[in-house]
């Protein structure tokens, strides 16, 4: 079987303070980012595929519909998606952990979107909703950290945008991995 070299970068911050926010698209540009607050796997699972489905997205792909379901109802589970001119442009999918711990468990956008500037717009404002998560739902503790991994797999200028938006590299992990095709998007979707 053939491989191929994957680096990965865990990246975080520590303090809301540590977010380094893009400008915000001028307001003619048509980009909105609004929470998905109905969980739907349908929704969720298109959004994964669409983003990830030319960059080699595949953890996902055999998901259950009842597993999306039990994932999204989880208590501070948020996914965000940003618009343009009312068509899904990318998301970001915030994880939130019992210590205070907030994972950025996906983010990209559609291929049709990427180079727009639309992308350090939605990491800054997914962000800022990582910090104040617990706001939204009652019973979890207030951020105290929130954190990201991203990939050579990953587009092309990932790892600069999480650092430009602030996050800080503390691990860096190179791996083996079966060489698989891009899946593409999601049959049907």
């Amino acid at each position: 079987m053939n491989t191929r070299t994957v680096t990965t970068w865990s990246l975080e911050q520590i303090a809301p303070s540590d977010l380094l926010p893009a400008p915000e698209p001028d307001a003619s540009a048509g980009i909105r980012i609004v929470r998905a607050e109905v969980p739907s796997p349908e929704f969720s699972r298109f959004l994964y595929t669409a983003v990830g489905g030319d960059i080699v997205w595949t953890d996902r792909l055999r998901w259950t519909y009842e597993r999306w379901e039990a994932f999204l109802e989880r208590p501070g589970v948020e996914t965000w998606v940003a618009y343009d001119h009312g068509t899904p442009a990318g998301y970001i999918e915030l994880d939130a952990q019992d210590d205070g711990t907030v994972e950025i468990s996906y983010f990209g956008l559609l291929p049709a979107f990427r180079g727009r500037r639309i992308g350090g717009h939605l990491l800054s404002y997914g962000t800022a909703r990582a910090w104040d998560l617990a706001e939204r739902w009652p019973g979890l503790a207030p951020t105290k950290r929130v954190w990201v991994h991203t990939c050579t797999l990953d587009g092309e200028f990932a790892l600069a945008n999480y650092e430009r938006r602030g996050f800080r590299l503390f691990d860096t992990a190179v791996t083996d991995e079966p060489l698989v095709p891009a899946p593409g998007p999601w049959p049907g979707a």
